[in-house]
């Protein structure tokens, strides 16, 4: 819950902390943070599509899938906690080793990320649990 009052006070959106503990309540009760019915997804987890596309997908490549100049978020997030993905969102990271030196901006002051910080760990969730396909997702009652 830290990251998402965190990313509130950073960004300076009050409703983030608010969305953000229904989200942590929902997922201590086993649920998921998003949404897939027949290969459609809520609103909450199309948002995340639309930020990510946005924000991301410059680096870590469509549909969180990687590139050759960031890792794949889906398989990342396999191997890492809700928390441990916001903070690097929130502060950045700096890898380097003798192949490759990898830098994360921090996007902690950056109010289109950090207001949907919540969406966008919903839809790259839901694509690493192998719920979601590549592409735009259909929404949840549209034809």
């Amino acid at each position: 819950m830290r990251w998402r009052l965190c990313g509130a006070a950073l960004a300076g959106v009050g409703l983030l902390a608010l969305a953000g503990a229904a989200v942590l309540a929902a997922e201590e009760n086993g649920e998921k943070p998003y949404t897939v019915v027949d290969g459609k997804v809520d609103q909450h987890t199309y948002n995340g599509w639309r930020r990510y596309t946005e924000s991301c997908l410059r680096c870590h490549g469509p549909d969180g899938a990687g590139s050759s100049y960031a890792p794949d978020l889906t398989e990342s997030l396999k191997h890492i906690d809700e928390d441990q993905f916001k903070e690097v969102v929130v502060n950045g990271r700096v890898n380097v080793n003798a192949a490759a030196d990898q830098v994360m901006p921090p996007f902690g002051e950056v109010e289109d990320v950090m207001y949907y910080l919540d969406d966008i760990y919903a839809y790259l969730k839901a694509r690493a649990d192998g719920m979601l396909d590549r592409g735009r997702p259909a929404r949840i009652g549209q034809q």
